[in-house]
């Protein structure tokens, strides 16, 4: 079993500043890709940012200059930097890995969801 936990998300004015994060555990061989993804009510689930085992990253053009993502590969973390909030950005933010498993199957894993809400 694999489980990501989130944490970070909350309540920020306009202009401000949230640092999302999020720990995978369990049965992991190695990570793949990491991301985040947001909902906002009535809408699709979307790309914020995504990261490579290597480094690369993309990001959604929504967010491009204001957010950052990375990880840290000793402790299967990813986070979000996310700076100039405005209300759009309001959402519940989702983590997601692609991991490889000890039978060498490569699964996507979601975790729960925060809530980011940006008021104006």
């Amino acid at each position: 079993q694999v489980q990501l936990v989130e944490s970070g998300g909350g309540l920020v004015q306009a202009g401000g500043s949230l640092r999302l994060s999020c720990a995978a555990s369990g049965s992991i061989f190695s990570i793949n890709a990491m991301g985040w993804y947001r909902q906002a009510p009535g809408k699709q689930r979307d790309l914020v940012a995504a990261i490579t085992r290597g480094g690369s990253t993309n990001y959604a053009d929504s967010v491009k200059g204001r957010f950052t993502i990375s990880r840290d590969h000793a402790n299967n973390t990813v986070s979000l930097q996310m700076n100039s909030l405005k209300p759009e950005d309001t959402a519940v933010y989702y983590c997601n890995a692609n991991i490889n498993d000890w039978r060498f199957r490569a699964l996507d894993y979601w975790g729960q969801g925060t809530q980011v809400t940006v008021s104006s």
